[in-house]
């Protein structure tokens, strides 16, 4: 059990140290040595002292926060440098200052190489060496991990960009006369491409086809499982494959795919023939689509089946024709632009998001993208922001 030092007549009380002393020494001499040069450095901190690494482990399972161990190498249930590792097993944020005999130089340095920040000589020990090794443990500590953070952060940005290769495709486009202005916003608690996907592929005949879908989940099995659907979506249509038995395919190479039989994906499927009258739209569980025409925006709910996934081979999803007028654009999204909370109980929703829409349905095609992700995410920045993932297209045949 870890016992709480008094020095100079206090125990825990003001602290300039952000992190508690963990003193672990057999030698009660030697505890108190340190104590008499603790009280003469300029260290304020919490400090205890334990007698056995057992002891210290037990402490440290239990302490949340920063923490500094002076370790002697030599205690009764462990010797030398298994005591560093076991020290940075229960505790891997633990600042380690060895605590070495006068011939036990190459000691130090040895557990300085295995985690250790520092290493004191007993013989040696005055109030200046012990705080300058203490703070200097801690902020060495505090690099150290910056620099993980940092690395771990320079990953997921490569991890990011491999993913956007696979998420954000460039159109595949055989001719000039339809425009495809799209956005994805990650979402804010990953900072990583989320399940979220779409594509557009225009076919030989002059036909766009166009996909967005949303995989339930975040992270990046989630993200993998929407690259594969974005892909496999992109050879169904290549291949010939439209409509309901599009979404029986996908769901099929999805139910294949998955990490787990919870996870399912919504998805929109828009097909744009080239005579420009209509555009045919499928849809598995996904929200509703936004009509930008000439005569005003609307909010279009076509029929629509299950989500893929929920229970493979029953679903079905019929296909609707949605007339045209010239000068028409679709607007197709994920969920995460319009369920940000705009109030304590409240979110945008649907209806709050087609206000927005109408506020700008004057902008051209990229600027009311633009505006309306921008003002979903105004509205939502008192109460925590857009945290889901989002991803918008506005999909038009060019006029004229």
């Amino acid at each position: 059990m870890a016992e709480r030092l008094v020095v100079a007549g206090r125990t825990s009380g003001a602290r300039d140290l952000e992190a508690v002393l963990l003193l672990v020494e057999d030698d009660a001499g030697d505890a108190v040595l340190f104590t008499e040069v603790l009280q003469d450095s300029d260290l304020r901190a919490d400090v205890h002292w334990c007698t056995t690494l057992g002891a210290a482990r037990t402490f440290l399972a239990g302490h949340d926060g920063p923490v500094c161990v002076l370790l002697d190498l030599h205690l009764p249930d462990v010797r030398g440098l298994d005591a560093v590792r076991q020290v940075l097993a229960a505790h891997p944020d633990a600042a380690i200052v060895v605590l070495t005999g006068l011939v036990e130089g190459e000691a130090g340095q040895a557990a300085v190489a295995e985690g250790a920040q520092d290493y004191l000589v007993k013989g040696r020990l005055d109030a200046e060496t012990l705080s300058r090794a203490v703070r200097y443990a801690v902020q060495r500590k505090q690099v150290e991990q910056a620099a993980v953070a940092l690395h771990a952060g320079r990953l997921r940005a490569e991890e990011n960009a491999r993913l956007e290769l696979g998420l954000l495709p460039v159109p595949l486009m055989r001719a000039t006369g339809f425009e495809v202005d799209a956005r994805y916003d990650p979402g804010r608690e990953q900072g990583l491409l989320g399940g979220d996907f779409y594509d557009v592929v225009q076919t030989v005949d002059g036909t766009v086809h166009a996909v967005i879908g949303d995989v339930s989940g975040h992270g990046a099995t989630e993200a993998a499982l929407g690259v594969c659907l974005r892909v496999a979506w992109r050879a169904a249509v290549l291949s010939g494959c439209t409509g309901p038995a599009q979404l029986r395919l996908l769901e099929e190479i999805m139910a294949a795919e998955r990490s787990a039989r919870q996870v399912f994906a919504t998805l929109t499927s828009l097909v744009f023939p080239a005579d420009r009258r209509s555009v045919r739209v499928v849809r598995a569980g996904h929200p509703g689509l936004l009509v930008r025409a000439p005569s005003g925006t609307t909010w279009y709910d076509p029929p629509g089946g299950m989500a893929l996934g929920i229970a493979p081979g029953t679903g079905a999803w019929p296909e609707t024709d949605l007339p045209l007028e010239p000068g028409t654009g679709i607007v197709v999204f994920t969920d995460g632009l319009f369920e940000g909370l705009t109030g304590p109980r409240t979110r945008l929703g649907e209806n709050g998001l087609l206000r927005l829409a109408r506020q700008y349905e004057s902008l051209p095609a990229r600027e009311f993208v633009q505006a309306l992700v921008r003002s979903a995410a105004a509205a939502a920045a008192p109460h925590g922001g857009l945290a889901d993932d989002i991803a918008v297209l506005h999909l038009a045949w060019a006029s004229g």
